[in-house]
Order: structure tokens, then sequence, then C-alpha cells
């Protein structure tokens, strides 16, 4: 059953007196017990499309046009206190660096227990007790001690695992996980996505996994959206897109990481060029600068999506012959 549905979403940031469109029709999907992963280089959008669904876009960002459905109830439309009412108690969210979203003034205490009191409407032992139990949930060892902490006195990976445990406090259907991973060495980045992806199964919560890195998602999620510029460019399971990428962007994400099942001297092929500025306007595909297959078309008008088989992807090269590709990108 799908519990999140993005309906061509648009966010606009006030600039000059006018405004800059920074996300474009972003579409996708995740059901109960599922892990999508929204994959794109910095400054693609990602991190604003998951602050709209939270409705914490900052001052001066808003959402333009599109549909926001969560178990079938448009987000959008809905009046601040009831947005709030789910913020946190239905919908909840990991944010990149724990060390600036923790309260360094508070208590690891105070602070899983403020939103159960509020949302759950515990009493501050019922409270407690549950927060003992999330944090040895999460894999914290002597959470009695743990509790009576500070953030500052605690490491990276624990302090991302309390941010965890302050997600799952109030038993949300769905996560939001914006790079939990990124402050954080590779031992605890795979400790920490286990760990998520663990908890999202055995709860029946749906994760939207925000990242930049292609190389984590075959084994922590089930599809992948890829977003390029501010839009949303390839849709597929997980297995779809490693077995087969139909998009040039896609393909040179996945050429630039090292991959195991290929000699120990494969080169990486890095995309050439940056990534476009959010606020110049740029006409057809967003990406056709650097792309190595680009054609006049791609230059004139913006792609629409076509599918074959679920794979969804938005280019007007889909499909070509990707060794076409190998002396532009290298």
């Amino acid at each position: 059953m799908t519990l999140l549905r993005v309906e061509n979403l648009a966010i606009d940031v006030a600039r000059d007196g006018g405004t800059c469109r920074l996300v474009h029709d972003a579409h996708f999907s995740v059901d109960r017990g599922e892990t999508l992963a929204v994959v794109g280089e910095s400054g693609s959008g990602k991190s604003l499309t998951a602050l709209a669904v939270m409705d914490l876009l900052g001052e001066g960002l808003s959402v333009a046009s599109g549909k926001i459905l969560y178990d079938g109830t448009d987000l959008t439309a809905l009046p601040p206190q009831e947005r709030n009412a789910l913020r946190g108690s239905k919908i909840a969210m990991i944010f990149q660096e724990p060390m600036t979203s923790l309260n360094p003034v508070r208590s690891i205490e105070h602070q899983l227990i403020e939103g159960m009191r509020l949302k759950l409407r515990l009493n501050r032992q019922a409270a407690r007790a549950r927060a003992l139990e999330l944090l040895a949930e999460v894999g914290i060892s002597d959470p009695e001690r743990r509790l009576n902490q500070y953030p500052h006195q605690l490491s990276g990976g624990m302090r991302q695992r309390v941010m965890i445990a302050i997600a799952l406090s109030c038993e949300p259907d769905l996560i939001l996980a914006d790079e939990p991973t990124t402050a954080l060495d590779v031992t605890i980045q795979a400790q920490i996505l286990a760990l998520t992806s663990r908890l999202c199964r055995d709860h029946g919560i749906g994760m939207v996994l925000i990242t930049h890195n292609l190389g984590i998602v075959a084994r922590y999620a089930q599809n992948v959206a890829v977003m390029y510029g501010g839009r949303v460019v390839e849709r597929a399971s997980a297995r779809q897109l490693y077995r087969d990428p139909q998009h040039p962007y896609t393909r040179g994400l996945l050429a630039s990481v090292p991959r195991l099942d290929l000699p120990r001297d494969t080169p990486l092929r890095p995309i050439p060029g940056a990534p476009p500025d959010a606020t110049v306007e740029l006409t057809g595909c967003r990406f056709h600068p650097r792309c190595p297959m680009a054609t006049e078309i791609c230059a004139q008008k913006v792609p629409d999506f076509s599918m074959t088989d679920g794979h969804e992807v938005a280019c007007w090269n889909a499909g070509a012959d990707a060794s076409k590709e190998e002396g532009a990108v290298a």
C-alpha cells in the first residue's frame, strides 16, 4: 500500500522581487516497509523535497504546485495545526548532522521524552521507560547513564543513534533520513544504515533515504529516484537501476564509485563539469551541458518520462549505446 506519493512537486524561492524554481515536478512514491533512496549530487533538490514533505521549508521557500499525499491525504491542503500534528507522530525526520540537530544544553533524556509527552500524551515515568527501551533498541550501551548525558559527551555514531531513537519515539509510519551518515566514518556508516534498515523493516515503517552515494543504495533500498538539477530523471527498482541504468547521469554516478564486481585497476570516470546553478534558467534537459550523449533536442526541450517494465527515465537518448559515453566521460 502506498504510504507517501509526491506528485509534480515544485518548490520556489523568493529572489529579486520575483521567484526562482529550485525543484521542478518531483514525482516518487514509497510503500509501507519499503526504503526509497533519493540520489543525486549536492544541490539537486533532495533535501528541499524532504523538507517540503515535513513542512519545514525555510523563509522565502514555498511549495508552488503539486501534491504531497500521505496515506491518501494531500498534506499541502491541510491547515498548519493538522500538519503539525502529523509531524513527529506520523512522519519523522533524521537530519544530516546530529550535533547541530540536537540541543547542546538539554540532556538526552529531555530531548527523547519531549516528543512522546507532547504527541503520545505519556507521563514522565512512562516516557522515560520508553526512552530506555529505544536507546537499547538502537544499540546504545548503558542507556540509563546515557539519558543523563548531553550531546557533546557522545560520539558521532552515538549522537546519530539518538537521532534515530527520537525519530522512532512517537511510532511514525514514515521516516525521512537526510544523508544520516555523512559525518561518520565508513564502519559506523554501515552500522547506522543497517540499523535503520532493520528497524524500518521490523516496524513496517516506510523510509525515504536521501543520499549522494549510489554505492550504499543497492544494499539498503528497494527502489531509487535519481535527481539532477531539481528534477527526478530516473525511477526504478534498485536491481533494475544497477543492472541497466538508462539516464547518462545515472551511468555517470555509477561509473564514479568503486565496484567490487570489476577488476581493482578499473579507472573511475568522474562526471565532467559541475551541477547547474539552481537560480539560473536553463532550457531543455538540465544535464545536457555535461552529457556526452546530448543532441540538439536536449538543449531545447525538457524530456518526458518513458517507462519500460516499471523503469522510468526522462531522457531523449534513453537506452542509447552506453559505449559512446566512454571517450566523453573519461
